[in-house]
């Protein structure tokens, strides 16, 4: 915990020891320091919920940032940044990208695009670079996943959002 109750103090460049072997975390560690990203992770558990996780963390729900698969009808993939206190868009997001459907792939189809298990994925280090559209409510510091369970990261949004390319758009509506 830190010193003000506000949950575990992340340290920069540090990896917890119970991660350290995790190709996934590895991976986006790597992809975090290629984008420049300065990152701090915190282990906190695994956790049931995105509210367990945010309580874990010691931050509010709307802080933890949702990286969410979503295929495409051309066969391909994006992710969309979501807040925990949001929910995806779908017509929003649809009328963005001009097509007609689009959907969240099964775990395994999300694992075999991205190269992360379902509640480790993340934009950074995922083994194809896909698009990346970001709420346009997403901002400050903000936790996102951290490649691995149990862990999570934390990052500034423009710096994150900036270095991964993303379309920043209204594609949320409230949980």
């Amino acid at each position: 915990m830190t010193d003000d109750g506000a949950g575990p103090a992340p340290v920069a460049g540090e990896v917890p020891a119970s991660a350290a072997s995790g190709d996934g975390h590895a991976r986006f560690l790597a992809d975090a320091a290629a984008h420049g990203i300065d990152v701090q992770v915190a282990e906190r558990g695994r956790a049931r919920s995105l509210e367990e996780a945010a309580a874990n963390l010691g931050i509010e729900p709307r802080d933890i940032v949702k990286s969410l698969v979503v295929k495409h009808p051309d066969g391909s993939f994006l992710f969309a940044l979501i807040p925990g206190d949001r929910q995806i868009s779908w017509p929003k997001l649809r009328g963005l990208l001009g097509v007609n459907r689009l959907s969240m792939p099964p775990a395994d189809v999300a694992l075999a695009a991205t190269g992360y298990e379902r509640g480790t994925i993340t934009p950074l280090g995922s083994s194809t670079p896909w698009p990346v559209w970001a709420d346009a409510s997403i901002s400050g510091r903000i936790s996102l996943g951290a490649g691995a369970h149990g862990l999570s990261a934390f990052v500034d949004a423009s710096e994150l959002l900036a270095a991964l390319g993303a379309t920043i758009a209204d594609i949320s509506e409230p949980a």
